[in-house]
């Protein structure tokens, strides 16, 4: 059997792009052009003292931009014709799941089907205080959520029931397949069973595949069990190009296609390149590191 290629997506730098229109349209234009197949961008709704308990961690501060994702993806779908627009992942539990379901169903018809709603149950509690969100339900919550989403994207009477949602009526318009794509991030026990169980695809957090294979190995499980396909479910990881690539001042692009490589030999569907924190502050100089990362992957071919 031909081993199936993975697709290359590209992550976009709210770090380094902030509030220039013109600037996020060159971008998404560039990373089109370079042939990669889709844009993600990651979700908050607001920072936090990293002082305070429950505040941020990890490559962000309180000060960082964080567009909403999907207006975000509204204005760069009118710009592109082809690329695929990710979130990775929107916090799902802190908004309210009917009106997400049409937001992205107007996206996806926007868009001509170019939207795949990657979901969690995200980390702050600081966030979730401030939407009047139990923070410690959210697993629960948006388990439910998905099944929402499902029906009022495909359904046309929809009568649901559930601990969190009440729902009686239709919702207009649906995306034109009757579905959009719902992928998971997370590891947790529960997070990797409920991936089996309902998504389509998992963003896991690991930065080899031979982390990455237990948990690999418990989502299939997970899907076998519920009926599902187990090679069904898409895997996305993502690498940087960040300051650990650098060799000699420069980043090392063989290094990197060659974890892409590894990657795609270990079963991963897609690989998202990040460009933040490498240096670079021009959408141009983001979307050539990205071509030069794509000559080099190619090359491992």
């Amino acid at each position: 059997m031909r081993r199936r290629l993975v697709q290359l997506g590209a992550i976009f730098p709210q770090t380094e792009i902030d509030g220039d229109a013109r600037a996020l349209r060159g971008f998404a234009r560039g990373v089109e052009r370079a042939g990669y197949s889709h844009l993600l961008a990651f979700d908050h709704v607001l920072g936090a003292d990293p002082d305070r308990p429950g505040g941020w961690s990890g490559p962000y501060t309180h000060e960082t931009p964080f567009h909403e994702p999907l207006l975000l993806f509204a204005h760069l779908a009118a710009c592109t014709e082809r690329l695929e627009f990710v979130t990775d992942v929107l916090v799902l539990p802190q908004r309210q799941a009917v009106l997400v379901a049409q937001q992205a169903a107007t996206l996806a018809q926007l868009a001509r089907g170019r939207l795949r709603l990657g979901v969690g149950v995200g980390w702050n509690p600081v966030e979730y205080e401030a939407l009047g969100v139990d923070f410690g339900e959210r697993g629960r919550i948006m388990e439910e959520q998905v099944a929402v989403l499902r029906a009022l994207w495909s359904e046309d009477e929809v009568a649901f029931e559930g601990r969190y949602h009440r729902l009686h009526g239709p919702m207009r318009p649906r995306p034109a397949a009757g579905a959009i794509p719902i992928w998971m991030g997370g590891t947790a026990p529960a997070v990797l069973a409920r991936i089996g169980r309902v998504a389509e695809g998992w963003f896991p957090p690991h930065g080899d595949p031979a982390a990455l294979a237990p948990d690999l190995a418990r989502v299939r499980e997970a899907a076998d069990a519920a009926g599902r396909d187990p090679r069904s479910i898409g895997v996305e990881v993502h690498l940087p190009l960040v300051a650990r690539e650098r060799t000699g001042g420069a980043i090392h692009y063989d290094g990197a296609a060659e974890r892409a490589r590894r990657w795609e030999e270990s079963g991963v569907s897609h690989v998202a390149v990040n460009t933040m924190g490498a240096g670079w502050s021009a959408p141009e100089q983001h979307g050539e590191a990205l071509e030069r990362f794509r000559d080099a992957f190619e090359a491992t071919r």
